[in-house]
């Protein structure tokens, strides 16, 4: 009976309007992960670098997404739940289409704007 009442306010609740704010400032420290992984991993010669990078970006966003769902399931905000499990379902489509589609492509444009 829990279930279906915990089910009942995830439908029926309203978000608190400073929940966009909270969201973005839960990107910031996100952010800075990324800028030191990406000084860290740039001097470095391995191969399918851009894969790492782009991994790793997708990783630390589906990361931030998953708690985001931890919390609209704890404050029973089901439209946050939803946007959680919507943003990592895109973070995994934009590692599954740079990996097919953009992995030759993005470091030959990058390369062709630094000459």
């Amino acid at each position: 009976m829990h279930v279906q009442q915990k089910f009942d306010h995830l439908v029926h609740s309203h978000r608190d309007p400073s929940e966009v704010e909270r969201w973005l400032f839960s990107l910031i420290p996100l952010g800075v992960a990324f800028v030191f992984f990406f000084l860290l991993i740039l001097p470095m010669e391995i191969p399918n670098e851009e894969i790492a990078i782009v991994a790793g970006l997708a990783a630390g966003f589906a990361g931030v997404q998953g708690y985001w769902v931890v919390r609209g399931w704890q404050r029973e905000e089901g439209l946050t739940i939803l946007l959680g499990v919507l943003g990592i379902v895109l973070a995994g489509l934009f590692v599954w289409t740079y990996s097919n589609f953009l992995m030759g492509i993005v470091p030959s444009i990058l390369k062709s704007w630094a000459r």
